[in-house]
């Protein structure tokens, strides 16, 4: 099949990520993002309609005679954006809401892999009427107390400080109505990309995020700072255990829902000193800044990979990967992760080195052309330098060689992504 007309709603830069594989794939033709920002726009063309507009993008879908959406963010997921359109005939690479339940409550995912015995930690629900302190003794610290709601990855609170723990707790109980608290799993963390729909699934190359915004895993927790795959923590023989005792029940228990599940379910792994998996998260989207190293170590066509999972026959498919490493490094604004500093110029995007075994380049988020042409900063997380190469070292040094020339007034970026691989 060729001339394929594809959507991609969102603005990151895993959409950029996206718009880059589609834009290199034989079987697209067109590409249209909403709202997307400053990169997309250099590939296809871009739309003022909001990702949570859903019926502003069906009638955008129709308007352009779409035949592919492919859904960035989680929260269109959950407000039913891939049931609406499917039920007006336009495949959506993305769950429909009721999958998408595995992102938008912790709870109900726990619920099920209790159910369908996938490894993961413990979990209790503190509500107004739970003894906090019996409650926090049942684990050892740190603490992991998550809020039942979609909170763009700051949801989160893990911390050994009681008194932290317990305000977090209090607060999340005030606004939410309860809360989890969840047993902290020891280990290294990775996650794997997972396309399915009712007829198969393919595991992408695992990759590992670098959540906290300082060197050495330091400082609050960030929606990424950078991540790098493949991540070595997942050998073979994890991967197979990955396979076999998480993708393998999960994917047996969506496809056979009244409705399937089509789209990539991303699952967030802690693996531990003997090499065994636990569940820390799943999301039902790519992971940004995941996304930014796995869409380039895709040899197949992009495109009609997402097609075929979103009707449901990804069987048909024959993966091709490349074995070559991916590095992404993020540049964040002044004050990110907390108020960030926009609409800053930004100098350097543009810088790409292309030799015969490197390639590095940027992929734009929070990114927006200026009146007068200018590159501004619009986000916390502005951009990011991403090196593929034939070694991790060299991908790394690709990574920062290209963010070293990249200027942008306050801006902070990690210098050790890749360090435990490394």
């Amino acid at each position: 099949m060729s001339g394929i007309r594809v959507l991609i709603v969102g603005s990151g830069g895993r959409e950029h990520a996206l718009a880059i594989g589609l834009g290199n794939s034989p079987s697209v033709d067109e590409i249209h993002t909403c709202p997307g920002n400053a990169g997309t726009s250099e590939i296809g063309t871009n739309h003022d309609v909001s990702s949570n507009d859903i019926e502003a993008i069906l009638k955008l879908a129709k308007e352009l005679a779409i035949d592919l959406v492919v859904v960035g963010p989680e929260a269109p997921l959950v407000s039913g954006l891939s049931d609406l359109l499917r039920e007006n005939g336009i495949p959506s690479f993305g769950p429909h809401s009721e999958g998408a339940e595995l992102e938008g409550s912790k709870l109900h995912a726990k619920r099920i892999m209790e159910e369908l015995g996938i490894p993961t930690g413990g979990v209790q629900v503190l509500t107004d009427e739970s003894n906090i302190d019996s409650a926090l003794a049942r684990y050892p610290p740190p603490w992991v107390i998550k809020r039942d709601v979609l909170a763009a990855g700051k949801g989160v609170v893990v911390t050994q400080n009681i008194d932290e723990a317990k305000e977090f707790i209090l607060e999340s109980i005030s606004t939410d109505k309860f809360v989890l608290l969840e047993e902290f799993l020891h280990g290294e963390e990775a996650s794997m990309l997972v396309i399915m729909d009712e007829s198969g699934f393919i595991c992408l190359p695992a990759s590992q995020d670098h959540k906290r915004v300082g060197d050495g895993d330091t400082g609050p927790n960030t929606g990424g700072m950078g991540a790098y795959a493949p991540a070595p923590v997942v050998s073979e023989v994890v991967k197979q255990r990955v396979i076999e005792s998480i993708v393998n029940p999960m994917h047996h228990y969506l496809r056979n829902q009244i409705i399937p599940y089509r789209g990539v379910l991303y699952v967030g792994l802690m693996i531990d000193d003997d090499g065994y998996p636990n569940v820390v998260e799943y999301n039902v989207r790519f992971g940004d800044p995941e996304t930014q190293v796995t869409i380039p170590l895709i040899k197949s066509d992009l495109g009609l990979m997402l097609l075929a999972a979103s009707e449901g026959r990804l069987d048909q498919i024959e993966p091709r990967f490349s074995n070559k490493s991916a590095v992404t490094v993020v540049l964040a604004s002044e004050g990110y992760p907390g108020a960030s500093n926009i609409g800053r110029e930004i100098k350097g995007e543009s810088i790409r080195i292309e030799d015969v075994d490197i390639t590095a380049y940027v992929h734009q988020a929070g990114t927006l052309r200026g009146d007068e042409g200018a590159l501004l900063s619009n986000g916390g997380r502005v951009l990011s330098s991403t090196g593929i190469a034939n070694d991790l070292p060299t991908a790394v040094k690709a990574a920062y060689d290209v963010m070293n020339e990249i200027q942008l007034e306050g801006s902070h970026y990690r210098t050790d992504i890749a360090y435990r691989a490394l």
